[in-house]
């Protein structure tokens, strides 16, 4: 047992000497399952996913959605994902980087999706939440809202808030309240 350790520690060290002496970051557990999750990714030609800080960051990334289906076709919709050290016994923090009407996203950009909150288990993985964001726009749930007033109008009116919609889509005002055009 004595020898592994040490067969291990002079792999570590030689590995450090081929880089110029930086020594090499041990990843955590959340960082080899997220690795793992990220190298399974299925995802739909309508999402991608991509690292502004880089692929050294596994951790916070970033994947946009374009709906091919329901109220949102044709929107571009950005979000930012947290991941963790303790990935995947906590789930990601994610974030709605663009401004949008939606029952299930508020306006500061918090996702209401039960597998982000009270659903979430370990066997859940990012390709799985992907999946669930996807979803929210082509399947709008009124039912279990963060944005109210969306929600009451897709409930009450679903032409006109088809038309709030394309409204905010196009970039303009629903209410008092300005979206930038994220088509």
């Amino acid at each position: 047992m004595i020898r592994l350790f040490k067969v291990k520690e002079k792999q570590r060290e030689l590995a450090e000497k081929a880089n110029g002496g930086a020594p090499i970051k041990k990843q955590s557990a959340g960082e080899l399952r997220l690795h793992k999750d990220i190298t399974e990714l299925n995802l739909p030609k309508s999402c991608a996913i991509s690292f502004p800080n880089g692929k050294d960051d596994l951790m916070n990334f970033e994947v946009s959605i374009r709906p091919d289906d329901g109220y949102y076709l044709g929107g571009t919709f950005l979000f930012s994902f947290q991941v963790s050290p303790i990935y995947p016994h906590e789930a990601p923090k994610v974030k709605c980087k663009t401004k949008v009407y939606h029952p299930n996203i508020d306006l500061e950009g918090n996702v209401c999706l039960n597998i982000l909150r009270e659903d979430w288990k370990p066997v859940l993985n990012i390709n799985t939440i992907i999946y669930g964001l996807y979803h929210l726009f082509t399947e709008p749930n009124y039912e279990d809202p963060l944005n109210h007033d969306a929600a009451a109008v897709l409930r009450d009116n679903p032409k006109m808030f088809e038309a709030n919609v394309r409204r905010a889509m196009a970039g303009g005002y629903v209410g008092q309240t300005f979206f930038p055009r994220c088509m």
